[in-house]
């Protein structure tokens, strides 16, 4: 694989990282709420694994053109972005200062964390697409590696690309917010209405026109 491809892979890679969506919701919200915001940014990254491991072995292609199994996805996934957001702004409500949030237990609500975030991430049917769509464009078909393998490694690489950017994101948000309870509530709903508004648009594209 060409130095220049992967080059162009992490320019492409990082703007789209860069455009808001459920992803920075997730960490934002985290970045507000938890102890910490590295459990919730694993969980999105290990939901790029998993993308990552469906496009290798080549189950993105199939469900790409299947519209039942397609649907079914979009449908999961959106139902999902709904009620996180629909929890997450109900969980504002109730909110304390984030001091409170200092001495949260780290335990099961870790795991828990690494599992919603594996959720918002890899259940967003776009984001398969995106990769079947955008991963073999940047691998090269007669090159000494395997296909596979260079496919892999192109979505690792966008999994640390958005790792590195989830955690600027989240850590960001607590530095800012943590001293403003009443800003970081805000920003907590926005980031559940985001997500609602996200999973309801999905929602609304499945409608048959």
């Amino acid at each position: 694989m060409a130095a220049s491809s992967i080059a162009a892979f992490f320019a492409v890679s990082f703007l789209l990282v860069l455009v808001p969506g459920a992803d920075w919701a997730y960490a934002i919200t985290s970045g507000l709420r938890d102890r910490s915001v590295v459990p919730a940014v694993g969980g999105l990254m290990l939901g790029y694994v998993g993308l990552t491991a469906v496009v290798v072995a080549g189950v993105a292609a199939v469900v790409a053109q299947t519209p039942g199994v397609l649907t079914a996805l979009t449908t999961l996934g959106a139902g999902y972005l709904v009620w996180l957001g629909v929890t997450t702004f109900a969980g504002a409500k109730q909110a304390g200062p984030p001091e409170v949030a200092e001495g949260a237990a780290a335990g099961p609500g870790a795991r828990t964390r690494v599992l919603k975030g594996a959720g918002v991430s890899g259940l967003n049917p776009k984001a398969l697409l995106l990769y079947v769509a955008l991963l073999p464009q940047f691998a090269d078909q007669h090159g000494h590696w395997p296909l596979a393998l260079q496919i892999g490694l192109l979505g690792l690489l966008h999994m640390c690309i958005a790792g590195a950017v989830y955690l600027g994101v989240g850590s960001l948000a607590r530095t800012v917010l943590r001293a403003r309870p009443t800003a970081a509530r805000v920003v907590t709903r926005l980031s559940g209405v985001a997500m609602v508004v996200l999973g309801a648009l999905l929602l609304v594209e499945q409608i048959p026109h």
